[in-house]
């Protein structure tokens, strides 16, 4: 069982996807806009949604965590709602490596839930958070689309570079988009924190 830790940042909290998030994550595979950005072409039922809801989190290999408001009230959150999810898959112990996959919901694009959900995630798998060991990673990869410079743009600030290009990889309505190839390594991590 690959249950993550709960994270924290100013205004977000990252928390393991759970049975009650496959609503959210519904609503996530019917936009248009973040399935495109994403280059998501497999179309889902709501019940494999359910399922995937429901078992994600104890699947080996991997973390799945769902982004929600940090906000809270008398101590306690506001909201639990799944605003995003952000996962590190593809867990390579032996070569120490992961990939890292964001999606946000519409209304929240744009409002740096995502750049602290990344930056919380990548201290978690270098470093350890909140006393709790970290997964000591030596590198994280993930690709963006050729379509999403914004989304490039802001892997960049983090931290990542970009090694190579997958050339018209993804179908884009009538045309094609190349995958960014991108990566951070632990020193270059480390290197940002300073």
């Amino acid at each position: 069982m690959t249950r993550g830790p709960l994270l924290h940042g100013e205004m977000m909290r990252l928390r393991p996807i759970e049975a009650r998030d496959s609503e959210r994550l519904w609503e996530a595979v019917q936009d248009p806009e973040g399935t495109r950005l994403t280059g998501t072409t497999a179309v889902f039922t709501r019940d494999q949604i359910d399922e995937w809801a429901r078992a994600v989190s104890d699947r080996p290999g991997r973390y799945d965590w769902a982004i929600c408001p940090a906000a809270e009230r008398d101590g306690k959150p506001v909201s639990d709602e799944l605003i995003g999810e952000i996962v590190l898959n593809d867990l390579d112990e032996d070569v120490r490596s992961a990939n890292l996959r964001l999606q946000l919901l519409p209304n929240y694009r744009g409002r740096g839930y995502g750049r602290e959900a990344i930056a919380e995630v990548l201290r978690f798998a270098f470093d350890g958070v909140d006393g709790e060991q970290g997964l000591g990673l030596h590198r994280v990869s993930l690709d963006v689309l050729s379509i999403n410079p914004r989304a490039q743009a802001l892997y960049e600030s983090l931290g990542f570079r970009v090694e190579g290009r997958l050339r018209d990889i993804y179908r884009d309505g009538d045309t094609w988009a190349d995958a960014i190839v991108m990566s951070i390594l632990e020193d270059e991590y480390r290197a940002m924190q300073d």
